[in-house]
């Protein structure tokens, strides 16, 4: 009978050992079930976070808002001035225009102009000048006027800006039939690209609906 007992407190012993072992696996299983699992939230949201910056980067954060205005020069040959209007873009909250964080270039057959945008206008008064023309007199170059702002550089919800376009006509031109590119690039988004023909019949110093 003492040996029986023995073998029986020897066959307990082993059973308490493999339940310890079995436990054992169960929390270092566990463990790793947990790693494997927070490796796999944290490569789904790094590429989430990829993918935003990709549609970002591939989206511009500008859109038109109108069509696209010319302004004929005094001789009625060429285009003077260009008028583009523009607004967020769906999903954008806002968009710095500040000379320093915002690029224009226009591109013709003839002339190409790398880097022509001077900033926004934060004297233009929309409640009594209409020109918007005056924004830009003499210098070629570009800038921006927001309307329903709040007098700073950044185009928000509920506003609109119209990016100026003055070429002096005695060294670039464009006339009848002629294709001009306007690309507006804010931050790290794709650049807005507006491309228009020149049509015929021109008179001086009169406004031209461009589409």
């Amino acid at each position: 009978m003492k040996r029986c007992r023995g073998f029986r407190s020897r066959r307990g012993t082993i059973g308490v050992e493999t339940a310890i072992v079995m436990i054992a696996f169960v929390v270092v299983a566990s463990a790793v079930a947990y790693v494997i699992i927070n490796m796999g939230f944290y490569a789904a949201q790094k590429s989430k976070e990829t993918i935003g910056r990709g549609v970002d980067s591939a989206s511009s954060s500008l859109e038109l808002d109108g069509s696209v205005v010319g302004k004929v020069d005094s001789t009625g040959s060429y285009i003077e001035y260009l008028i583009i209007p523009v607004r967020l873009s769906v999903g954008k909250s806002q968009v710095d225009l500040d000379g320093n964080a915002t690029m224009v270039s226009v591109y013709s057959d003839g002339f190409t102009l790398p880097d022509i945008y001077q900033g926004v206008d934060l004297t233009f008064d929309e409640s009594t000048e209409t020109d918007l023309t005056s924004v830009i007199t003499g210098a070629e170059g570009a800038m921006a006027v927001i309307f329903n702002d709040d007098n700073d550089t950044i185009l928000e919800l509920n506003e609109k800006a119209f990016i100026v376009i003055r070429l002096d006509t005695s060294i670039h031109t464009l006339e009848s039939y002629d294709t001009v590119k306007v690309e507006i690039k804010t931050g790290t988004c794709a650049a807005l690209a507006v491309v228009r023909q020149i049509p015929t019949g021109l008179v001086a110093n009169d406004y031209v609906d461009l589409g």
